[in-house]
């Protein structure tokens, strides 16, 4: 079995350009282990590019880097330049793309420190990406989209918005088995069935990034626009633009604070910027949803925990699972209320 070393040499070797020597980390923030950060050093200059490579399973690899041309070509959402993509490389190593490495550091290592006003151009900039994302890019139908003959198309294919919605919150339910969060599947499941009539079965399926999430931004205060790359683009949905808005308020937001207060203030930036791009109305009906949306993706969380917190200490395990219990039994009375006002 090759070391990380060696798989970065025989790319290095096969795509990339002449250089003295290289250095490689991984990044943080919850990225995957086959990511690498790469600085070659050449004529006494260095260099900075990212090495990703396809992971282990059968999972869509090629994705990825056609989106980040595809989103590029469309959008203003900063995306990192694809430098080389090798379906099939000649060398002994997985199918891998380079990128350039774009400045900035990972959102989730500086967020928790950042002033009020950082936080709010933070939100206001991810509003508008992601109104610009939902506003250029629609499809005909709801599912997660994939490659076939270098189109994108939607792989599991559903006409109606809920009944997708309702097969990949399932989908979340089924993988809790093997997480510390098995106990909950049967009271999820009884709160989000009844609830599950309030999700609309029709609108236009929009382009949703299903990470987009303070580990997968890159982030630099001195700039007028704070987020300077969106990356991690391999989970990708054509969805209802209010499922990634309610995850967005959720990962940004509702499950980092907790005083009413700097939630209005981030939740009001993040909708302003949004709207800069597309008109969205944030009434009663997305109010009594976002709760639900909310939950799914909390679920989703809880079923990657393991992975997620396997290098943590057994005490920040342990912290993390009961913000999910409370994050989890706050979402469960917020859709009990919402349906019992019906």
């Amino acid at each position: 079995m090759s070391t990380p070393e060696q798989d970065i040499e025989a790319v290095l070797a096969e795509s990339g350009p002449d250089y003295e020597g290289f250095e490689f980390e991984i990044p943080g923030g919850g990225h995957q282990s086959d990511v690498y950060m790469v600085t070659l050093h050449h004529a006494g200059e260095a260099y900075e590019v990212v090495v990703k490579f396809k992971p282990p399973g059968d999972v869509p690899f090629a994705v990825e880097p056609f989106l980040h041309e595809y989103v590029a070509e469309r959008t203003e959402v900063p995306v990192p330049r694809i430098l080389v993509y090798e379906e099939e490389p000649d060398a002994d190593v997985p199918p891998y793309f380079v990128t350039e490495r774009v400045h900035g550091e990972n959102l989730a290592e500086e967020f928790a420190g950042l002033t009020t006003e950082d936080r709010r151009r933070v939100l206001s900039q991810a509003g508008r990406n992601l109104g610009d994302l939902h506003s250029e890019i629609g499809f005909e139908a709801f599912g997660r989209l994939t490659l076939h003959d270098d189109r994108l198309i939607v792989e599991d294919w559903m006409g109606s918005w809920r009944e997708y919605f309702e097969t990949l919150t399932r989908s979340h339910l089924s993988n809790l088995d093997e997480t510390p969060f098995a106990d909950v599947r049967s009271r999820a499941r009884e709160t989000i069935d009844p609830a599950l009539a309030e999700v609309p079965e029709s609108g236009v399926p929009r382009l949703v990034h299903d990470d987009f999430r303070p580990a997968n931004l890159l982030f630099d205060p001195a700039e007028d626009e704070p987020i300077t790359a969106v990356l991690d683009w391999q989970d990708v949905l054509a969805a209802l633009p209010e499922y990634n808005l309610a995850q967005t308020e959720f990962l940004f937001i509702d499950s980092s604070f907790r005083d009413p207060e700097i939630r209005s203030s981030l939740r009001d930036a993040f909708r302003d910027g949004y709207r800069e791009h597309r008109s969205m109305e944030f009434g009663d009906g997305y109010e009594r949803r976002r709760p639900l949306y909310q939950l799914s993706t909390l679920l989703w969380r809880m079923a990657g925990f393991d992975a997620a917190f396997a290098d943590e200490s057994g005490l920040a395990q342990a912290r993390a699972e009961a913000q999910y219990r409370q994050q989890f039994e706050r979402l469960v009375e917020e859709i009990e209320s919402a349906n019992d006002s019906q």
